[in-house]
């Protein structure tokens, strides 16, 4: 048994995790969260207090990131501002918590000896072509193409030198596209579904042929779990399930499931600097470590989200109305 400090833990990854760890180890919790637009406590119910403690507040705030280190056996780094768009409005709050963030962590690991592990993007690597038979792999250069995935970037390269430089204990996950329950209704697919559970049209950037590689979040935390039990300290390791699918494809699927015409839906203006296609190879993750995706089938996973949504509005819909009247401003 062992206590985990998991920043971002109210947030739709880092409460999956939460959820995760609860439901398949005896380990204990501590969730530190800035509760954001982003985290929602709701996403913590049910979870049994004496398991989960949860703490509000700053991973940028040093004096109490050092106190909740000293107090835990490991540390688990969900926290990011991750919303693309938002980082072309304002790029400012990513370097606050994705850069200065993350090296308060490092600092207080390092003072205490922490074992800590570090979650990721594949967006750090840049966009694949639609025809390239290439995937992302660990050897992969970096090309991050917006504030969003820069910061993140920069994030895992702190990470890595505090390894070389003053022999931190750590590891790094770089993931792809998350789906699953608790997510943000910002984000695509949630965006997608709750529209048509409302009766809305979905709405599609461009001509949808963006390609992204889609893991169930129960899946990634499964992964992450396994990095943190073996992983070799100072290693990669890219999370990924076989999920490549164009966002014309799922919006098509989302639709087709809910029992609509599969062409109900309507294009608006591309995102600016709009990544093609993103695609992991997590050979290294199965075959060093022997983890393996329980979320195979991607429409599978898919229909277990969309049940979730459906029976959870109370959970989403007070962010609902905000969040359509920005993509609304924009013309999205």
């Amino acid at each position: 048994m062992a206590e985990l400090l998991v920043t971002g833990g109210a947030g739709f990854i880092g409460s999956n995790f939460v959820h995760h760890v609860i439901d398949t180890t005896d380990h204990s919790v501590v969730v530190l969260d800035k509760l954001t637009y982003a985290g929602n406590l709701a996403s913590l119910e049910g979870l049994p207090a004496e398991r989960v403690t949860f703490v509000q507040g700053d991973i940028t705030d040093a004096p109490l990131v050092d106190d909740l280190v000293s107090r835990t056996d490991a540390v688990v780094h969900f926290a990011a501002e991750s919303h693309n768009d938002n980082s072309l409005d304002d790029p400012r709050p990513f370097l606050d918590t994705n850069i200065v963030g993350t090296y308060t962590l490092l600092e207080a690991v390092r003072r205490h000896g922490t074992r800590y592990h570090h979650i990721s993007t594949d967006e750090v690597y840049g966009d694949l072509e639609l025809d390239d038979p290439a995937r992302f792999t660990e050897s992969t250069p970096y090309n991050p193409s917006s504030p969003y995935s820069s910061t993140k970037a920069g994030s895992d390269l702190l990470v890595r030198a505090w390894v070389r430089s003053f022999g931190l204990q750590a590891t790094i996950s770089n993931c792809s596209n998350n789906y699953g329950p608790y997510q943000h209704v910002e984000k695509f697919i949630p965006r997608q579904i709750t529209n048509v559970l409302r009766g809305q049209r979905p709405r599609l950037y461009g001509a949808g042929q963006n390609v992204r590689d889609w893991i169930h979040a129960n899946d990634h935390s499964s992964a992450v779990l396994t990095i943190l039990a073996k992983g070799r300290i100072g290693e990669t390791y890219l999370i990924g399930a076989d999920g490549e699918k164009s966002n014309k494809d799922v919006v098509e699927l989302i639709l087709t499931i809910l029992g609509k015409p599969a062409d109900d839906y309507e294009h608006v203006t591309d995102r600016a600097g709009h990544d093609l296609r993103y695609a992991i190879d997590s050979s290294k993750l199965r075959r060093e470590l022997g983890w393996t995706p329980k979320y195979r089938d991607f429409e599978a996973g898919l229909r277990a989200t969309i049940d979730w949504y459906a029976s959870n509005e109370a959970w989403w819909a007070p962010s609902k109305d905000a969040t359509e009247a920005f993509y609304a401003a924009k013309g999205q």
